[in-house]
């Protein structure tokens, strides 16, 4: 094959017919001419993948364009945001067909899901990476942020954690459930949105429960008391556990793995009421985990009270944590 950029841009970025009304011009030009509905607030956020430290060598090409959007989407999540444009840039080894008609597949599939029109990019030659800028709109004032969290708030988090993390640690030996979560995360678009007015304060879980929380709570110095027992965990990561597999190194997982894309927020005790109001829009479950509190540090529990030391506290580009 030996398609040009142009050609490569022609027959696969361009087969998302332009349908929202706030792109004035997207692909084709030297720059996308986009509108800004009055009353909102501009959210961006960016996220580069590169092979062998987002996704594992010979990924399928579906998952690795899924996961690149999915990714970004979830950041918007976590600001509350509607998505609504992306541009895409990819580094390439070779204009690979195959390779690129699954990625497109994979892409275009959750775009089109969320209403999301790719409005520009970049593609050159090189080691395999992918950056996808996301713009999302929220409401004036109402966008969510790490930082708002008070001492008293309650601590949730979406969905269930640590299936990337071993479908990572597993590798083949890892039941389909847990890669699907690792390879098709699911953005939490519907709670962030929800959460609107409600959360103190919100982060999506890319990097692992413990380093992600943290980050919220560093806003105010303050800390938390985590119950390790109630950070809820799905019915294929539990049949993990009982498979005779290293029990210490799954257990950690809910708290470090990172790849969940989940969200984390909390929630102050006079807001509980609307929790359960706004609960139905989610479309996935939450689960109250812990309390705000001061001094600074995250201590966890057990159920039975005792103290928890994880082994690991969550990936860090350029730290010694294993990624996932």
């Amino acid at each position: 094959m030996s398609d040009s950029e142009f050609d490569i841009i022609r027959r696969y970025f361009m087969r998302q017919l332009p349908d929202r009304k706030d792109v004035i011009t997207g692909i084709g030009d030297d720059a996308a001419l986009l509108r800004v509905p009055a009353g909102v607030e501009l959210v961006v956020c960016v996220d580069t993948l590169v092979e062998g430290v987002h996704f594992p060598a010979g990924t399928a090409a579906a998952a690795v364009g899924h996961k690149a959007l999915a990714v970004n989407l979830s950041d918007l999540a976590a600001m509350g945001a509607e998505p609504a444009w992306v541009t895409l840039a990819m580094t390439l080894p070779a204009p690979d067909a195959d390779w690129l008609d699954g990625f497109c597949r994979g892409f275009f599939k959750l775009a089109d899901r969320f209403g999301v029109q790719l409005v520009g990019g970049d593609t050159t030659q090189g080691p395999l990476s992918i950056t996808v800028q996301a713009h999302g709109f929220v409401p004036q004032g109402k966008a969510l942020q790490r930082r708002g969290a008070q001492p008293g708030d309650h601590i949730y988090v979406t969905g269930s954690l640590g299936d990337a993390g071993v479908a990572l640690l597993l590798g083949s030996d890892a039941a389909e459930a847990l890669q699907q979560r690792l390879d098709f995360p699911e953005p939490r678009l519907a709670a962030g949105q929800a959460l609107r007015g409600i959360a103190s304060a919100a982060i999506d879980i890319s990097d692992g429960l413990l380093a992600d929380l943290g980050h919220l709570l560093a806003h105010g110095q303050l800390g938390a008391s985590v119950s390790v027992d109630d950070v809820p965990t799905s019915a294929a990561f539990n049949a993990a556990l009982q498979q005779g597999h290293d029990l210490t190194r799954l257990r950690d997982l809910p708290l470090a793995a990172g790849d969940d894309y989940e969200l984390c927020f909390t929630l102050p005790e006079a807001l509980l009421g609307q929790l359960d109001t706004v609960r139905p829009d989610f479309s996935c479950p939450c689960t109250r985990i812990g309390t705000v509190e001061r001094p600074a540090g995250i201590r966890c529990y057990t159920a039975d009270g005792d103290v928890y030391a994880a082994d690991a506290r969550g990936y860090e580009h350029f730290g010694v944590s294993p990624h996932g």
